[in-house]
């Protein structure tokens, strides 16, 4: 191409610089600048095929191109660690998304894991064509050129969030999740007054608008060199009224030297003639002014190692919506282009490319491969075409019709009052609002506004509002699928092992799974794999309805409600970490119990699981040999609740299931009988401790206080602690009663008479309900003061009068809600079995706990009762007696202690006199 083909386009841009302008060097670096750049690209020997994402303009632009040149080889712009998965993208339904993912990270900063970088493919797009064409075309070859994944973290800024954007809320816009997109061809102003400007004066809403009106449009019946040059002059205006963001403009150099250091190389290793080659990248990298540009650029550009990252590849379903929030996409713009394409290619009959067996297409003919056509010299297509006018499309009315028609229909299944005005009223008023932004013919844009003008109401009557119902209409959200054999080993041993349920298990949506696993005893094999999904998948994608999985219990029925065609992506990504659901739920617990921040009820926990769902024995004495490490190097107890739950219920598993019990649960037992006794005396009086915690230290320390005594352990460690207890609060004073009353230290004639005395005391009556939460919580430690908390909760409602009473029943129900929700039901059938059940008794109704108090002293019934009852039976002593080889007599009399009493009053009378505080 001769230097002089754009020498017209630069004398007039030049005029209008004049024109406009104080002088010419105003606007000489930009207008003169751009056709230097056109002029540049076009001139370079290796054909630049310029592309935007998504784009269906860009996309029948390459299919006429591949099918007229014909190239051997084809360079895409796109990661090159990626090209081993795109012979995957056959067994498919688009759009899929190839992703590239690390959990194991080596080089990066480790609050970024996990790492993920995706691009997405949707048949409407260029990259897709390049693709097709490369892998079914024999002789042909496909290079990736653009940085690895691994590379694409190496480039970022430490500070910078690896999540982009926040997670849609909506589920199809989630399904590339918190991953780094990478597309080819991103196209759109970074100049934000640039793009403020273009929105005002095209009269539209947002840049999906603009570019599918000034853009998509002109370009979709254009020739070769047009479609070049407007694009590669479309790239170098976006590129040089770039601000200067020195990162990002960094970022973007680099990646071009990379890719046309990647195309040298493999020039130089193939002997390619670079007129058979054919480069498709973004417009904005094809002006790019790197030295580095074109096959006789330098070779200064040394690419760094890769870090030591593991990285997984693999295929992820994608949708129109999570490509429209992976990169700030106006909603329903890339179904509308999938429409636009799908319109492009009945109008132009131009053949596109299909991969052989796609899924979702129909199957081609093979047909033999027409010759290329020989290249002639490009000549100056840009002059003509900024020259041209606008063409206005006449207004198509059987289109806009049917548009009318459908979305009046769709309203009214979705709860609207639409009628046949409403679509009279939509017709007009597109073809109105396109008559005011100077469009002769309505777009897809015109027509959504207009339908939620006339349609929508002050509130949605369904799930969907008018707006979304034009984008289903258009051509909907559609939601790829990744075909069984492209899924990672995991991913298709899962749905191996649960063939026998008979579901469609790809199919998205929620399938219901009944698994009799009495009648069908094949199908606890299926409940185990769909209990470890439970665990490993996130919400929703195997839900149990009708069963659940408990330590030593066998299932009998099970009901299942999965989606695992729906959560997909989470399915794969399992995949990347392992060959089987077993290994992957091995690794996690692991990792759980050797965090750094594990907690002892977080191991505890990997214990039962691996239990409940491996059933190995081996990995549960490992783990459990990590609690009891944890459990020695904790200093709180906020843990304490959930480790005495979960280390009952795996000593009744082990007791029931097992010979003797494992070693390392034994020695859990013993350190923490010993490192619960060293704490208990400052957890009373710690104020960050809750009574809960310390109720929980104590239901340990009783609980397991006799198989801990069978181990060494000695209680009078326990003893000491609870005598060394002081505490200050009302809840945790009530619950060192309780502990003193087990350990035979209080009695429960004198705990009676100390709440007695707190009944009685006004000014103490305010802080009575949290001496009954206090009871309330030494349920679990001590469950046999249950009869005494009924007792003491009867007591204040019998002795206190109304005036006192009535203001404090809301403290009380509020007390009992919160701070014992869990012990309630246990005192609710105490109190059942105490009361009288029928009305009618109640007023004859004597409280046990005053029947006993009437009765006589303690010494007097063991003088009348006890020793009359062995002097009327000797039978049972006499032979006691004869076993142990001891004789003797029996007495008559009262026992010497007692006599010895009534002989020597006086230590007695002293003893209490000094205990009632007489001289």
């Amino acid at each position: 191409m001769s230097e002089a083909t754009f020498t017209g386009l630069r004398a007039q841009l030049e005029e209008a610089a004049k024109t406009f302008a104080d002088g010419p060097r105003a606007l000489e670096g930009i207008l003169l600048g751009m056709v230097d750049d056109v002029d540049r690209a076009v001139r370079e020997p290796l054909e630049i095929f310029p592309v935007c994402h998504h784009s269906p303009a860009s996309a029948l632009a390459m299919a006429r191109r591949l099918r007229e040149k014909q190239p051997k080889v084809v360079y895409l712009e796109l990661c090159e660690d990626m090209a081993p998965l795109l012979t995957e993208l056959r067994n498919c339904r688009l759009p899929v998304a190839v992703q590239a993912f690390a959990s194991d990270i080596d080089g990066f900063p480790a609050d970024w894991a996990p790492l993920s970088v995706v691009a997405p493919v949707t048949e409407a797009s260029a990259e897709y064509q390049a693709i097709a064409y490369a892998l079914d075309t024999p002789g042909v070859e496909l290079v990736l050129v653009d940085r690895s994944s691994d590379h694409v973290f190496q480039w970022r800024e430490p500070e910078e969030d690896t999540a982009e954007a926040d997670t849609p809320a909506e589920e199809e816009a989630a399904l590339h999740g918190d991953a780094v997109g990478v597309e080819i061809g991103d196209l759109r102003p970074r100049f934000a007054e640039l793009e403020e400007h273009l929105l005002r004066h095209g009269k539209v809403r947002h840049w999906s608008e603009w570019w599918h009106q000034y853009v998509e449009l002109p370009l979709g019946d254009s020739d070769h060199d047009t479609y070049r040059q407007v694009m590669f002059l479309i790239g170098s205006l976006f590129r040089r009224l770039a601000p200067g963001d020195t990162r990002r403009v960094r970022i973007d150099e680099d990646r071009e030297r990379y890719m046309w250091t990647r195309m040298r190389e493999h020039l130089a290793a193939t002997g390619t003639d670079p007129a058979d080659c054919l480069y498709v990248c973004g417009a904005f990298h094809a002006a790019s002014r790197v030295e580095e540009f074109g096959v006789h650029g330098s070779d200064t550009f040394e690419i760094g190692p890769r870090t030591g990252t593991t990285w997984q590849y693999g295929l992820i379903p994608s949708s129109h919506a999570a490509i429209e929030a992976q990169f700030g996409l106006a909603a329903g713009s890339v179904s509308i282009a999938a429409t636009e394409w799908a319109k492009n290619l009945k109008r132009t009959r131009v053949k596109p490319y299909r991969l052989a067996g796609q899924a979702g297409t129909k199957k081609q003919a093979k047909a033999t491969p027409p010759a290329p056509v020989p290249d002639t010299p490009p000549a100056d297509r840009l002059t003509g075409f900024l020259q041209r006018p606008p063409v206005l499309d006449s207004l198509d009315e059987a289109e806009l019709l049917g548009w009318s028609v459908e979305i009046v229909r769709a309203a009214r299944r979705n709860g609207y009052l639409a009628s046949t005005a409403d679509a009279i009223a939509v017709f007009e008023t597109s073809i109105l609002l396109a008559g005011m932004r100077d469009r002769a013919k309505p777009t897809p844009y015109d027509f959504q506004d207009a339908a939620v003008t006339c349609i929508e109401k002050d509130s949605v009557p369904g799930r969907r509002d008018v707006r979304r119902l034009v984008e289903i209409m258009m051509g909907g959200d559609r939601v790829g699928q990744v075909g069984y054999d492209a899924l990672p080993p995991l991913a298709r041993d899962v749905h191996d092992r649960l063939a026998p349920l008979n579901l469609k298990l790809q199919q998205r949506g929620v399938q219901r799974a009944l698994l009799d696993i009495a009648s069908q005893p094949e199908l606890e094999k299926c409940s185990d794999v769909l209990w470890m999904l439970k665990y490993l998948m996130p919400h929703g994608a195997a839900r149990p309805i009708m069963g659940e999985r408990r330590l030593g219990e066998r299932p009998i029925q099970e009901s299942w409600d999965l989606a695992l065609g729906t959560h997909q992506r989470a399915l794969i990504e399992l995949g990347y970490e392992g060959v089987s659901i077993e290994q992957v739920l091995e690794q996690r617990l692991r990792r759980t119990a050797y965090d750094p921040k594990a907690t002892t009820a977080t191991v505890l926990q990997a214990v039962e699981d691996a239990v409940l769902h491996l059933r190995s024995r081996r990995l549960a004495d490992e783990l459990g040999t990590r609690a009891l490490e944890v459990l020695a190097a904790e200093r709180s107890v906020d843990g304490a609740p959930e480790v005495l739950r979960r280390v009952r219920r795996l000593l009744a598993y082990y007791r029931t299931s097992e010979p003797t019990l494992p070693g390392w649960i034994e020695a859990f037992v013993k350190t923490g009988y010993a490192h619960y006794c060293t704490l208990l005396p400052t957890a009373f009086t710690d104020e960050d401790a809750t009574v809960r915690q310390v109720a929980a230290m104590l239901g340990f320390l009783f609980s397991m206080e006799s198989l801990a005594l069978s181990l060494g352990c000695d209680r009078t460690q326990l003893e000491l602690a609870v005598a060394q207890s002081h505490p200050q609060e009302p809840d945790r004073t009530a619950l060192l009663w309780a502990a003193q009353t087990h350990l035979g230290r209080l009695s429960r004639a004198e705990l009676r008479a100390r709440c007695a005395e707190l009944l009685g005391n006004p000014l103490v009556v305010p802080a009575y309900p949290r001496y009954l939460s206090g009871f309330l919580h030494a349920l679990e430690p001590v469950p046999q003061l249950t009869d005494f908390v009924v007792e003491a909760v009867s007591s204040a409602f019998a002795e206190l009068p109304d005036p006192v009473l009535l203001p404090w029943l809301p403290t009380l129900i509020t007390t009992l809600r919160s701070g014992g929700a869990d012990l309630a039901p246990l005192l609710i059938r105490e109190a059942g079995r105490i009361y009288p059940g029928r009305l009618e008794a109640l007023d004859t109704w004597v409280p046990p706990w005053r029947t006993e108090a009437q009765q006589a002293p303690a010494s007097q019934r063991l003088r009348t009762g006890g020793v009359a009852l062995l002097a009327a039976h000797p039978a049972t002593c006499d032979a006691l007696a004869g076993l142990l080889g001891c004789e003797g007599t029996w007495e008559t009399a009262a026992p010497r202690g007692v006599a010895l009493l009534d002989r020597h009053p006086r230590t007695a009378t002293e003893l209490e006199a000094l205990l009632a505080g007489r001289p």
